[in-house]
């Protein structure tokens, strides 16, 4: 078997903050998205490999070496060239063989243990399901109803849902699975894993799902990105800082090195406060701050905030806010 991590799009969702960042690298807490995900992996002693693209290979050279991982780079630059999931796995294959494969999206953030996935495969296709509790929501999702552990329907993004029950990034697909990749695009079908599932399914192919619960986080949107850094964050890590006095940090934090927390500011809970900031008389919470942003005499909550930004005199909640931005109110 095979492990294949899946980092291959472009994140057009989370615009603009990933314009120029892959999502897989983006930082929850202390670690990054992948970091979470390959500590899993390392468990497994699998052969490893990431699947990427052309414009975003050096942001994941130093992972792979780190890890000791393989890369696979698809030769693409723009969100409307790349391949999609199903064609990245088919350059994997191509590339790297026919075998059982372990599927894990680059952008998701999961519980269970992959030792623990692993235990329930048999050889059949196997995929994790969690229940989002929620049919509007399930709206967005491949949709499962099973009968014990077996899958019996599959809807990918169903009008209306047969259940709260969904599937998530992580799949075992077994050789004679991945052999039909070929079949499926040939016949003009839609290059996603859901409607690959859902294809297998009225083909006649076996499908057992894994139930876990406690926590599963799709880095889709700017409120998953947050919700998942509250669930994740545990303790502070606080770096090499300058802080004044009169400044306040309430757990959890991060904050790295070269930051400056000036006047009387507020920071935390749940803030991430990248290298070289400077915050002063602000209140930040609930919110991620990349490197090199300056914010004064503002507000932020649960928002976003792109590198080298300057806010000033604001209040900000629930924003977006793209890289080397410069917002203020007049003084």
């Amino acid at each position: 078997m095979k492990v294949l991590i899946m980092a291959g799009g472009y994140a057009t969702r989370l615009w603009p903050i990933t314009k120029d960042n892959p999502k897989a690298l983006l930082p929850v807490g202390e670690k990054t998205i992948l970091d979470y995900i390959m500590e899993k992996v390392s468990e497994l002693g699998l052969e490893t490999y990431i699947s990427t693209n052309r414009f975003f290979e050096m942001h994941f050279r130093p992972y792979a070496e780190k890890y000791g991982v393989g890369l696979i780079v698809e030769e693409t630059l723009h969100e409307e060239e790349k391949l999609g999931t199903i064609g990245a796995m088919k350059r994997a294959v191509d590339e790297l063989g026919l075998d059982d494969y372990l599927v894990i999206a680059g952008d998701n953030l999961f519980s269970f243990s992959l030792r623990d996935f692993l235990r329930a495969y048999d050889g059949k296709t196997l995929i994790a399901v969690y229940d989002i509790g929620d049919l509007e929501l399930a709206k967005r999702y491949g949709v499962v109803v099973l009968e014990e552990d077996r899958v019996v329907s599959f809807q990918e993004k169903p009008a209306q849902p047969q259940s709260t029950l969904i599937s998530t990034g992580v799949y075992v697909f077994p050789k004679r699975v991945m052999e039909r990749i070929d079949e499926y695009l040939s016949n003009g079908n839609r290059d996603s894993p859901g409607y690959f599932i859902q294809w297998l399914l009225e083909k006649g192919e076996p499908i057992k799902a894994y139930r876990f619960s406690d926590y599963w986080y799709d880095i889709g949107s700017a409120d998953s990105y947050l919700e998942a850094l509250k669930t994740l964050l545990k303790e502070s890590h606080i770096e090499e800082i300058q802080i004044s006095p009169y400044s306040k940090i309430i757990p959890p934090v991060v904050i790295k090195k070269g930051t400056k927390i000036l006047g009387r500011s507020i920071i935390g809970p749940y803030a991430y406060i990248g290298e070289e900031c400077v915050i002063e008389n602000s209140d930040v919470s609930d919110s991620i701050i990349f490197r090199k942003t300056v914010i004064r005499n503002s507000t932020i909550w649960r928002s976003i905030i792109d590198e080298k930004c300057e806010i000033r005199n604001l209040e900000l909640r629930k924003s977006l806010v793209g890289g080397h931005a410069k917002i203020q109110r007049g003084e």
